[in-house]
């Protein structure tokens, strides 16, 4: 089994409560540890709303493939067309497909 450091603990204890208060901010309507638990909802808030240090605190914790797989299978309704377009350009996954439409029973 393999123990982290008390350095990589606390690093780890910092980026949880860094996520969870992203998460407060961005996704308000659920309990913090909810949308964590959310996790395509919570990056795609992250990467629609979020500011340019929360996209640099998510991508650190969680890595550059979690937001590169969002974009492949975002949550509809979240993503905003700037934001659509910015990612898939910067992720250089261009053309960008029409952003996902929410559907209505």
């Amino acid at each position: 089994m393999m123990t982290l450091s008390t350095a990589e603990q606390q690093r780890s204890l910092h980026q949880t409560e860094a996520l969870l208060g992203i998460a407060r901010r961005l996704l308000w309507w659920l309990p913090p540890e909810e949308g964590l638990a959310q996790r395509a909802l919570f990056i795609a808030q992250v990467m629609t709303l979020g500011t340019w240090d929360d996209v640099e605190i998510v991508r650190d914790a969680l890595g550059e493939p979690a937001l590169r797989s969002t974009l492949k299978e975002p949550p509809p309704g979240v993503f905003d067309l700037p934001s659509w377009h910015y990612w898939h350009r910067r992720f250089g996954l261009e053309p960008a497909p029409s952003l996902p439409k929410r559907r209505l029973p």
